[in-house]
């Protein structure tokens, strides 16, 4: 594949069939062993997402002044080992599957030396922002973002995924002012956060999340209070996990994860 366009900030990369982005980890985006953090993860393949729909001149802001958005639906992310500090990594992102309100998008991380060491997808919704409802994938969207069908995992994203009444570990939160996303509901990245802190610290001091897989049910809003469930599985290292609302008792997301032993 060739390079069609480079970016000015020279750190971002359009391809024929895929677009890259570069990463410089910093301290704040670490946890206490100088390892990047799952959210954290999270956060640079929404970043270079966005990128993406920049670099093809329909920006996330652009798009919410006509009130449209892009929504998580489901996920997941595979990690081989964690960025360290100031290690810089490679995320290689494109779309491999649409529907007209829906696209499938898949990611690569890359270490400085282009070896793999995360792999994730996502499927998204076009999303009418006053409505609350799908819309149609703008024509131009879909005529830019030329498609590979390659897919980055073979975790299937669209099984149900049922979440758990209640946990043996689980913890409660507030929803403030800063959870909220300029879509006006929890952002997606905070959901990992909630559940990350319901798991079990001998697991966190003692292993790293390897796997994530995840499905988000219903949105939660400003004010709300969610309790994070978690329960180990027969398996070792292997969890599953819910989000649920105590306000009205519904499940906003559901997940399983595997923890692996550190080295």
């Amino acid at each position: 594949m060739h390079v069609v366009n480079l970016l000015c900030n020279n750190k971002s990369e359009k391809m024929k069939n895929y677009f890259e982005k570069q990463f410089e980890l910093r301290y704040f985006e670490l946890n206490k062993f100088g390892e990047a953090q799952a959210t954290t993860i999270l956060t640079l393949l929404e970043e270079t997402a966005a990128d993406h729909c920049w670099s093809i001149d329909h920006s996330l802001y652009d798009l919410k002044y006509q009130n449209i958005g892009w929504v998580l639906l489901s996920g997941a992310i595979v990690m081989e080992r964690y960025p360290l500090y100031k290690e810089k990594i490679i995320i290689r992102t494109w779309l491999s599957h649409y529907t007209p309100i829906r696209g499938l998008r898949e990611n690569i991380i890359f270490d400085s030396r282009r070896n793999i060491i995360g792999r994730s997808s996502g499927l998204w919704l076009f999303f009418d922002i006053d409505r609350r409802r799908p819309a149609r994938i703008f024509d131009d969207i879909r005529d830019k973002w030329s498609s590979e069908e390659e897919k980055s995992t073979s975790i299937d994203i669209t099984e149900t995924i049922h979440p758990i009444e209640t946990g043996m570990y689980q913890k409660q939160f507030h929803v403030n002012r800063f959870d909220i996303d300029t879509y006006q509901h929890v952002n997606n990245i905070r959901y990992l956060q909630w559940m990350s802190e319901s798991i079990p610290d001998d697991i966190t001091d003692h292993y790293f999340m390897h796997t994530l897989n995840g499905r988000f049910l219903r949105e939660a809003q400003q004010d709300d209070t969610l309790i994070s469930y978690t329960n180990p599985l027969s398996e070792s290292g292997h969890f599953e996990h819910s989000i649920r609302s105590a306000n009205e008792g519904h499940f906003c997301a559901a997940a399983r994860t595997i923890w692996k032993k550190k080295m």
